[in-house]
């Protein structure tokens, strides 16, 4: 039997997203850290003496002397076109971390560069690695919610004022927006994931078909924040079904996020890692179990209020995940067009709330 590779793994941006992936690579038999860049050299040598591995102030040079066979994207969200670019030209798969980049016009120009050099380009939702939603959408795919009529996502978020300053965080070019394309991408991602194996979608159909909505800034002062902190929106889905998105960062204390996903013979709600319905026309034997299993929430946050109160098991999942694909000719679910989904549906958001219209995703 061939054992699996072992692949030299670079992070690009080593803030604080990339010690959970320097913490996975290093669980991981399959990977090892070679180095990272940053343009802070305070920064990048903290992060190389923690993790033994090399420092490098530009990515390019990184790439080329470190030559790795896998780039971990960890900068700025507004800043993953151009690593991606340049890890393709050398042949280098890559890993990006959420959003995949801030409009889906650049997603296209990576995913065209990633398909021309013929090289992986892999997208980071870790929440879809947890048990509970893999549950959740092992249901799904069963058909176990029947005709789906709702798919809901709600993130009731806080974050200080010293959040965003000096930060790249809520500013137009680098967060591409606010509360929605930062904080509750995670919650819109799982919830379209889920809704699409509902309605046993094609995966290169996002089940949006429209939306509307509005979009505010009520939390904190426009000094400090360029782009919304709260946000609402109605979705109907492509079978018909409706939905609605909460997202905010305004919601003092912040409380926990919550995705929920019923039809005519089912419904489930998922808070945090919390299974709070879980209820079937057809109650099976497994679902006490089921129930019982993920009917306490864990110690974590989630990023209600603190953006770093969240375990790194599940972003060692999702590396895990990317890698094993790179083994074998299994697809990567959370491939670039699969990725590029959530990011569409933010998209078409911002301009329903910036037009005052209803928007079609095409």
């Amino acid at each position: 039997m061939t054992m699996p590779e072992t692949y030299r793994t670079a992070i690009a941006g080593v803030g604080a997203v990339a010690e959970m992936h320097a913490r996975s690579i290093a669980d991981l038999d399959a990977a090892t850290l070679v180095a990272g860049s940053c343009r802070t050299e305070s920064t990048g040598r903290e992060f190389a003496s923690e993790h033994d591995c090399s420092w490098y102030a530009d990515t390019e040079g990184m790439l080329d002397d470190a030559d790795p066979d896998v780039l971990i994207i960890c900068t700025p969200s507004g800043a993953h076109l151009e690593p991606t670019l340049a890890a393709a030209e050398r042949g280098i798969d890559v890993l990006c971390e959420k959003p995949l980049e801030i409009t889906t016009e650049r997603i296209d120009r990576m995913i065209d560069a990633a398909e021309s050099a013929d090289i992986a380009l892999g997208g980071v939702f870790q929440q879809r690695f947890t048990d509970v939603f893999q549950t959740v959408h092992d249901a799904a795919d069963e058909g176990r919610f029947g005709t789906l009529s709702v798919a809901n996502a709600y993130v009731p978020w806080w974050r200080e004022d010293e959040y965003y300053a000096d930060a790249w965080q809520g500013t137009e070019d680098l967060d591409g927006g606010g509360a929605l394309m930062n904080q509750s991408i995670h919650g819109i991602d799982a919830m379209q994931w889920l809704a699409s194996a509902a309605m046993d979608l094609d995966r290169d159909e996002n089940p949006v078909e429209e939306v509307v909505a509005y979009t505010a800034l009520r939390g904190h002062d426009d000094e400090y924040v360029e782009v919304e902190d709260t946000a609402v929106a109605a979705l109907r889905y492509r079978n018909g079904a409706v939905g609605q998105v909460l997202g905010a960062t305004s919601m003092y204390p912040g409380s926990l996020r919550r995705v929920q996903l019923g039809g005519r013979d089912g419904t489930a709600e998922v808070r945090e890692d919390e299974l709070v319905t879980w209820e079937f026309r057809d109650e099976r034997d497994a679902d006490a179990e089921i129930r019982e299993t993920f009917s306490e929430q864990g110690g974590a946050s989630g990023g209600a209020a603190d953006p770093m109160d969240i375990d790194y098991a599940d972003h060692r999942r999702n590396l895990a995940a990317f890698l094993g694909s790179l083994d074998s000719d299994d697809p990567y679910a959370l491939d670039a067009t699969e990725a590029r989904k959530a990011v569409a549906i933010i998209e078409a958001i911002y301009e329903s709330a910036d037009a005052g219209e209803p928007v079609r995703l095409s």
